[in-house]
């Protein structure tokens, strides 16, 4: 009854595909049917299995204690005879997700460095921009004497946070020097105008003498005028907009809102006034100082539609002429040369022995300020505005 026992149980291993666990019956070791006590069907079973086994897996060995496998409906797990798990995937799982909690407390922590990091930084640029208006002009610089010109009326308290500049400017006028011919401005007006009344003057060279006629310069209308110039300490100017297929009164807010932003250097805005056709935009802040910051950078990054673009920042100046004037020009101090003759020597010392000749008070001369004599071609002499020596 046992020996049909096992026969059968032999063949559902088989039918199944599972390796039946053979234990010997004595000592260790394999054995034939026989030698394990098998006989009849038992025996016939035994030895087909072996013969099934080693033609559909190789040879294998059926005497060694087999492992079994157990299904916990979750995980597999391998497990020795002696009941010890090899590898628990419960354990694991729980190693990682308590890895991945404390990933999540580290990125949190991370999160809050970063938001105080970055609050200490603009904390550093606010106080370092109080610094540089504070220290701006603490160093030594030229004292000028000044005296009260004039008095204004002051629109608003605004006035004072504007830098006012005032510009004389008299243009310079040319004076075309041509081939052969020579200016010299002498130190004293007196020195010049005898020169002129004189008329021809000889010259010695080093081998001859040639004949020079001294007459005054006649120079062409030059300009005069004030130029005034205002720097808004309220207001800048900024350019460069881009054109953007979406109403002025968006544009207008998104330019409102990008300089508005005080870790950019900005503040609470006033007004802004936007202009499609030339892409400008003038902004008016409500604090001082906030201009100053803004066109401290000549460039601001701006953002519409996830996109950037580049704003140009530049101060808000206002200009105006007053007492412009037309005047004649006359120089007093500086007679024209001419007449020289084509000579070996070259231009520089041709110039050295005019100089010479013309210093010396023999000659009628004195002290020479400035000289120059073209020997080809044409150059231009500037004459601006003698201040020095006005009556």
């Amino acid at each position: 009854m046992a020996a049909g026992s096992r026969a059968g149980e032999l063949c559902r291993c088989w039918q199944t595909g599972q390796v039946p666990a053979v234990r010997a019956t004595s000592g260790s070791g394999s054995g034939s049917p026989k030698e394990l006590g098998l006989h009849g069907p038992a025996a016939e079973a035994r030895e087909g299995c072996e013969r099934k086994v080693q033609t559909g897996f190789g040879s294998m060995d059926l005497t060694s204690q087999p492992c079994s496998l157990k299904d916990d409906s979750i995980n597999l797990k391998v497990i020795e005879h002696s009941g010890t798990q090899i590898y628990d995937v419960d354990n694991l799982k729980e190693e990682l997700e308590k890895w991945k909690r404390n990933l999540a407390v580290v990125k949190q922590q991370n999160i809050e460095l970063q938001k105080e990091i970055q609050k200490l930084k603009d904390d550093l640029a606010a106080k370092s921009s109080k610094l540089s208006q504070d220290f701006r002009i603490k160093r030594e610089i030229l004292k000028k004497k000044m005296k009260f010109t004039r008095m204004e009326n002051a629109e608003s308290d605004d006035t004072f946070l504007n830098t006012c500049c005032l510009f004389h400017i008299t243009a310079k006028i040319p004076f075309r020097l041509q081939q052969r011919q020579a200016l010299l401005t002498f130190e004293e007006e007196d020195v010049a105008q005898k020169l002129i009344r004189r008329g021809k003057h000889t010259v010695s060279l080093d081998n001859e003498k040639i004949e020079l006629k001294a007459v005054p310069v006649t120079l062409e209308t030059g300009v005069k005028f004030e130029l005034h110039v205002t720097i808004s300490g309220e207001k800048i100017n900024v350019s460069e907009v881009p054109d953007l297929p979406i109403p002025d009164e968006w544009i207008r807010d998104k330019i409102e809102l990008n300089f508005y932003k005080s870790k950019r250097g900005g503040g609470e805005v006033k007004d802004v006034r936007y202009d499609r056709r030339s892409r400008t935009a003038m902004i008016t802040f409500l604090k001082p100082g906030v201009a100053d910051n803004c066109v401290r950078r000549t460039k601001h990054p701006f953002y519409i539609n996830e996109k950037r673009f580049m704003l140009s920042v530049s101060p808000s100046i206002e200009k105006h002429l007053e007492k412009f004037q037309i005047f004649s020009g006359i120089s007093k101090r500086t007679i024209l040369l001419s007449g020289i003759q084509e000579v070996e020597e070259d231009e520089e010392s041709m110039q050295d022995m005019i100089e010479i000749h013309f210093q010396k008070p023999s000659n009628g001369g004195g002290e020479i300020e400035n000289i120059k004599y073209v020997a080809t071609g044409t150059k231009l002499a500037y004459f601006e505005e003698d201040t020095e020596n006005v009556s």
